[in-house]
């Protein structure tokens, strides 16, 4: 038998954390069983789908390379075959026409709430003779669900489920207007699109024992299914847009690499062993749907920027830097005036949490300043820094093989030669080349910015000291 595993997101909105481990591990269970993996639009909803939420879907989807098999697969484009299927439950008495009005079944949910039951259809359609049927009422469609006996399923994570027939009631299959519903559109999808799998997130199981009985009213071979757990918030409730739950592409956005966010995903709620760090490869080769932990998981950023920064220096230089250089678009900043990106990710990957800052920390490498940092100058840049300033610019200027090594050395021979200490140097140096006291170590801040714009910046900095030695 080949697994065959689906992701049917609805297009009504972004792909969101939670959307995405479970597309992840649909295809990870896929890819792990040599099966195929089918990715179908839920669009029935056609109020509320939109083609910007299926581009936002498909975005997401192939950021992460969650490559699929077989799709896009629209319901909208198969609703001939699900008329025939409610058609051919009708004909065999297992659906029925419903004419209860709207206000009747108001009144029948706020009876059975006030009696502390829980709302359900009572049946009062069931059995009715359609010629006395009321003209004034479009029906909908129900599914007989039996009236005796549990459903009962072994779930991939959750073990034994058995869920009472009286539990349930007759589920509405067709709208008035003869569109189908998610629960029966689900089953007919998967029934036909031969899925094996069911991984979806745990706020389903209540649609699974309705979604058997459909399977069986259509002497249909039921798939294996698998609930996950929620994913939570750091506060402990169910992660929102108030938690940063925002649609994938943002993170991509924000900074953060697909590599990174897969490794992350997986990890909530699945584990091998005490490892952290899986590339896709390695979840293909270990993942098992059985390993996946039956508890919530909490989102942690602090977790995803570790695992970001991981990626970003492990990955092929090439492979960050084309993100890389994404992110240096977005902030408006040209790359081509400056360093090789693959030297920004060697020197700068230790030091961030994601793309996104190590961009906009290495702005100073690519385009000049025209002030400098009112603090780090007021420390630094002062009369009592001219000598050592103009001493280090004589010695750089003299260097002719601009390496890391040898500006490092001009730094310690001028130091030795004016009898200071290499922070006397350094210092104020950082400040004239960056416009700040803060960059990497002074050597490779000095290689990256280049010679002919490190002694511009620093007669920069030297015109700014003698202003202030002419105001004394």
């Amino acid at each position: 038998m080949t697994i065959r595993t689906r992701f049917a997101p609805s297009p009504t909105g972004l792909l969101h954390v939670g959307g995405a481990r479970t597309a992840l591990f649909s295809y990870l269970h896929a890819r792990a069983n040599n099966g195929r993996f089918i990715l179908r639009i839920e669009d029935t909803d056609i109020e509320r789908s939109s083609e910007e939420s299926i581009q936002a879907i498909m975005d997401g989807m192939n950021w992460l390379g969650l490559e699929w098999d077989e799709g896009p697969i629209f319901q909208t484009d198969r609703f001939p075959r699900y008329h025939e299927v409610i058609q051919q439950l009708t004909t065999e008495n297992k659906a029925y026409l419903c004419y209860c009005s709207k206000d009747r079944l108001e009144k029948l949910r706020a009876g059975q709430m006030e009696a502390g039951m829980k709302p359900r259809y009572d049946g009062k359609c069931r059995d009715m003779d359609p010629a006395g049927a009321p003209v004034e009422i479009k029906p909908v469609t129900r599914f007989r669900n039996p009236l005796q006996g549990a459903v009962e399923w072994t779930d991939l994570v959750r073990g034994s489920i058995s869920i009472s027939n009286e539990e349930l009631d007759d589920l509405i299959i067709a709208r008035p207007d003869g569109s189908p519903t998610y629960n029966f559109t689900v089953v007919v999808d998967d029934m036909d699109m031969g899925i094996t799998h069911v991984i979806r997130g745990d706020d389903h199981i209540n649609n699974t024992p309705r979604q058997i009985n459909i399977y069986q009213a259509l002497n249909a071979e039921l798939p294996l299914f698998g609930h996950v757990p929620m994913i939570l918030g750091e506060d402990g409730a169910r992660l929102s847009k108030r938690h940063g739950a925002v649609g994938v592409t943002q993170y991509r956005n924000d900074g953060y690499l697909p590599e990174a966010l897969l490794n992350y995903l997986v990890r909530l709620g699945w584990s091998h062993g005490d490892e952290e760090v899986f590339s896709i490869e390695d979840m293909i080769r270990l993942f098992d749907i059985s390993d996946v932990n039956r508890k919530p998981s909490s989102f942690n950023t602090e977790k995803l920027n570790w695992l970001n920064q991981h990626w970003m220096r492990t990955l092929p230089a090439t492979q960050v830097t084309a993100a890389l250089a994404w992110q240096f678009e977005l902030l408006g900043i040209d790359s081509s005036t400056g360093p090789a990106l693959t030297d920004i990710v060697d020197v700068q990957a230790e030091r961030v949490k994601t793309l996104k800052e190590m961009a906009e920390l290495s702005r100073m490498f690519f385009e000049d300043f025209e002030e400098f940092d009112a603090n780090a100058a007021k420390k630094n840049l002062r009369p009592v820094s001219r000598e050592p300033v103009e001493a280090i610019r004589a010695a750089l200027e003299d260097i002719s093989d601009w390496t890391p090594e040898n500006l490092h050395q001009a730094i310690i021979d001028t130091a030795a030669a004016m009898d200071l200490n290499m922070g006397k140097i350094a210092q104020p140096l950082r400040v004239a080349v960056c416009g700040s006291g803060v960059s990497p170590s002074i050597d490779k801040t000095l290689w990256l910015v280049g010679k002919k714009r490190c002694l511009q910046r620093i007669d920069m900095a030297l015109a700014f000291i003698a202003k202030r030695e002419a105001a004394l």
